[in-house]
Order: structure tokens, then sequence, then C-alpha cells
């Protein structure tokens, strides 16, 4: 099955750089999309980027557009969140979901989830 774990996130100032891993525990998931969503305190889950299929294609949402690039080492069965010039709006817990099927923006259609890492950025 597929079991993820995300790591990476921590206290930042405005500016500065991160990198999120999402990492898959269970068997390989090269053909499957991975997605990286984001919520923080009363806000609703907000679609970040996702990477489909073992040549990458990619989507970002707009808040990270420009600034954040998801990447994926199949070997390593490991997804990869870079975040430049970070804000303190992007203070969230980032987490990695994954489904089988077509790339999709919406949290709801992923069936898989990490338990999240708390991403804090100090102005």
């Amino acid at each position: 099955q597929v079991q993820l774990v995300e790591s990476g996130g921590g206290l930042v100032q405005a500016g500065d750089s991160l990198r999120l891993s999402c990492t898959n525990s269970g068997r390989t998931f090269s053909n499957y999309c991975v997605g990286w969503f984001r919520q923080s305190p009363g806000k609703e889950r907000e679609f970040v980027a996702v990477i489909c299929s073992s040549g990458g294609s990619t989507y970002y949402g707009d808040s990270g557009k420009g600034r954040f690039t998801i990447s994926r080492d199949n070997a390593k069965k490991t997804v990869f969140l870079q975040m430049n010039s970070l804000k303190p709006e992007d203070t969230a817990v980032y987490y990695c979901a994954a489904r089988s099927t077509y790339y999709s923006r919406r949290y709801l259609d992923y069936n898989y989830w990490g338990q999240g890492t708390q991403v804090t950025v100090s102005s």
C-alpha cells in the first residue's frame, strides 16, 4: 500500500527557503499522482502542487506559482516540494497526498495522506 511520511518543515524567516519531503514507506508509487496541500487554522485545505507520472507532469496552485517547485525521485520513493522566498502567509501544516489516477486539485480526490509537517514563516 501507500504510506506517506512528510518531513522538512520548521520555523524560518520571510525570504528563506525550505524543502519538504514526502516518502512512501510502502510499495513504489511512481505511477501515482502525488500532491502537496496546506492548511492553516480556520481555512480550508488548499492545493499547492501536484506531480504525476514517472515523467513528472507538474501543476501548481496560485499561491506557490513561481516560488515552489515539486519534483520526485522514484528510486527513493520520495516527492519534494522546494519552497523559496517564503512569506508569512505560507505558514500552515503541509500535507502530501497520493492518488492512483489522473491529476486533481481537489483534496477530496486523494486516497492516501501523510500526517503533515508544520511550516512557520516569521516576518
